[in-house]
């Protein structure tokens, strides 16, 4: 976590000197081994909070520090290596890995020594710091995982989710929010309102990458989009596209399964695709059937591969734009000659800012709805974790599974 909480050995030692509750944390210490471990609690600034987790989801991005023991070279269609996506392991096709490291790691991130995972999360306020003045002790809250320097150009301008220097949990060498307590900036903790409940609150995380994705595509109530791939955030995405009023959603996997989830989430047509190149020019005829003529305005691929991407850029309308959300592939082959001759905008999203508060309104409102989507939950024991994380990895029909703390 952000506020440089410290290892296992310091918690051991404040527990025998009489701490009243030891706090327990889940750490990844080694590849396909999680062990829960004393977490030793930072002391509270002033414009801290320290807050008892209840709800705390499993992203791809822990998944893969877990399990991607190797760096990943190529990965298959709608597998996304990327910081906050996942798609179900059953759908992998194939996935080519280094043999020259062994490390666990997304990009250019690096698990070193033992860390905290986790940071979709929701908790219960339990102390403020002395200028706190927006949070009191036994409110509920959804907590933002990055914490950004606030100094830098970015930050200033007000994309603080491109800071250079950003403390985000479990993101190495930062520990994670999969612990009994955390203490947090209380500037990025939002209160959940009545009706609200904490596992929505640790769902705003999710949801706001693709809330993040439709304010920078613009998507609106004149917006036909499509959303390519149906694994969490794209299913997120779908909710968030329908939320900001686009009239028509198509939505496009190669899993039947998670195309009848986003059918069940309002989507107003599918399609299945296929890994084959070869497939694209019919499979965007079909896909561009399914608006039933309507333009496609947006795209927004939630896969980020050379044919996801093709299949956005060759559906979108003249004048149309594409959102990459995903990051599957670090360099990709394009029609980009005739997506420039078409004037197709390509956008490009990292995580969000500023979500919190309107997804947290998506929720109270009903606009969203999230709860579809957990479709596991486990408590917080040595064997929970270890099985939560097998569901997750193993895909299927697990969406969100979620720890009740």
């Amino acid at each position: 976590m952000g506020k440089g909480a410290q290892g296992s050995d310091a918690a051991a030692a404040a527990a025998g000197a009489g701490e009243v509750e030891e706090n327990m944390a889940a750490w990844l210490v080694a590849k396909n081994t999680l062990k829960i471990m004393p977490f030793k609690l930072p002391p509270l600034g002033p414009h801290d909070v320290r807050v008892r987790m209840k709800a705390v989801g499993i992203c791809g991005s822990d998944v893969h520090y877990l399990r991607v023991q190797c760096a990943i070279r190529s990965i298959s269609l709608f597998m996304i290596n990327s910081f906050f996506i996942s798609q179900p392991q059953d759908s992998i096709i194939r996935i080519y890995l280094s043999t020259t490291t062994q490390e666990m790691r997304i990009a250019h991130f690096v698990v070193k020594e033992p860390m905290v995972i986790g940071h979709e999360c929701a908790g219960v306020i339990e102390e403020v710091g002395a200028g706190v003045t927006h949070l009191s002790v036994g409110d509920r809250v959804a907590l933002e995982p990055g914490v950004s320097c606030w100094r830098c150009r970015h930050c200033k301008g007000g994309r603080y989710n491109l800071c250079s220097d950003m403390k985000f949990f479990a993101t190495p060498p930062v520990h994670g929010s999969l612990a009994n307590q955390v203490v947090h900036t209380g500037d990025l903790c939002f209160k959940l309102p009545d009706g609200v409940t904490l596992e929505e609150g640790a769902m705003c995380e999710p949801l706001s990458v693709g809330v993040h994705a439709c304010r920078r595509a613009g998507v609106g109530p004149e917006t036909g989009v499509l959303v390519v791939g149906a694994g969490p955030i794209g299913l997120v995405t779908l909710l968030a596209a329908r939320a900001f009023g686009a009239p028509k959603v198509v939505i496009v996997d190669v899993d039947d399964h998670r195309l009848s989830v986003a059918t069940s989430l309002g989507a107003h047509a599918t399609v299945k695709v296929s890994t084959r190149d070869e497939d694209l020019d019919a499979e965007v005829e079909r896909i561009q059937a399914a608006m039933g003529g309507a333009d496609i305005d947006v795209s927004l691929d939630c896969a980020g591969f050379s044919k996801t991407m093709s299949t956005a850029l060759e559906a979108t309308r003249a004048g149309g734009k594409v959102c990459l959300i995903g990051m599957g592939h670090n360099e990709m082959t394009l029609p980009m000659t005739s997506a420039a001759a078409r004037e197709v905008d390509v956008v490009g999203v990292f995580r969000y800012k500023d979500t919190w508060p309107l997804c947290i309104d998506f929720l109270r409102s009903g606009k969203v709805d999230v709860k579809p989507l957990i479709t596991h939950r486990f408590g917080f024991s040595q064997r929970d974790v270890e099985e939560a994380f097998e569901v997750s990895a193993r895909g299927r029909d697990a969406i969100k599974v979620m720890f009740n703390l």
